[in-house]
């Protein structure tokens, strides 16, 4: 099995890719994990992962760079429906457009908006930093068994906001509900760092690469 992550300098690549070998061994997949900005080389890879670290905008410009990358990503990701996961920002990037200081067109692959985090309570700190409990709002394969209530670790101040609600799949609560995990069909995302999760993270990452959409 060939996993692409896509590294366009927005993302702790060495962490994921460290996660992703570690999952896969523990389930007994052979395996090639493959950091790369080579478009052929993330068309060719049986599963796809879009880590992202920063602003929407530096993350969409820093994709962007990449010539060829985008439209690897629509040929692999949309068009011969290949696993994708995206995480942080690499999730918020899937979005219709993000409006983090600025507003930037995303990938448009999950109808939806990239907003800032505004918690009720005015004493929880914006980026919002740490480890929250998941709560389930649909089944699917990337999350079986994971326990509602498991933690995961989140580091972010804006989220994904659905126009779709049946694609918001977990939640976790900071001064009310936030977007922790969205997706449809062959696409996947979370807004915590799975590669940061422990238990939670791992599971999360074996379920992916035993995931036939």
């Amino acid at each position: 099995m060939s996993v692409a992550i896509v590294d366009y300098g927005s993302g702790n690549l060495r962490s994921a890719a460290k996660a992703i070998e570690r999952a896969a061994r523990d389930c007994g997949l052979e395996s090639a994990i493959m950091v790369t900005s080579d478009p052929e080389v993330a068309r060719r890879a049986e599963r796809i992962v879009l880590p992202g670290v920063g602003a929407f905008a530096d993350c969409k410009r820093g994709l962007a760079a990449l010539p060829g990358m985008i439209e690897a990503l629509e040929e692999a990701v949309i068009r011969q429906g290949k696993p994708f996961l995206g995480i942080c920002v690499g999730m918020q990037l899937m979005a219709t457009t993000g409006r983090e200081f600025e507003t930037v067109a995303g990938l448009d692959w999950i109808p939806g908006e990239v907003v800032a985090l505004t918690p009720s309570d005015p004493t929880l700190k914006i980026p919002h930093m740490g480890w929250n409990a998941l709560e389930i709002r649909a089944w699917h394969p990337l999350l079986d068994g994971i326990a509602p209530g498991a933690h995961a670790y989140f580091v972010h101040s804006f989220e994904f906001a659905c126009a779709e609600p049946s694609h918001l799949l977990a939640s976790a609560d900071y001064g009310g509900p936030i977007t922790a995990a969205i997706g449809r069909d062959n696409l996947f995302g979370t807004q915590f760092h799975p590669e940061k999760s422990q238990d939670t993270g791992l599971r999360l990452i074996a379920n992916f690469l035993n995931w036939r959409p």
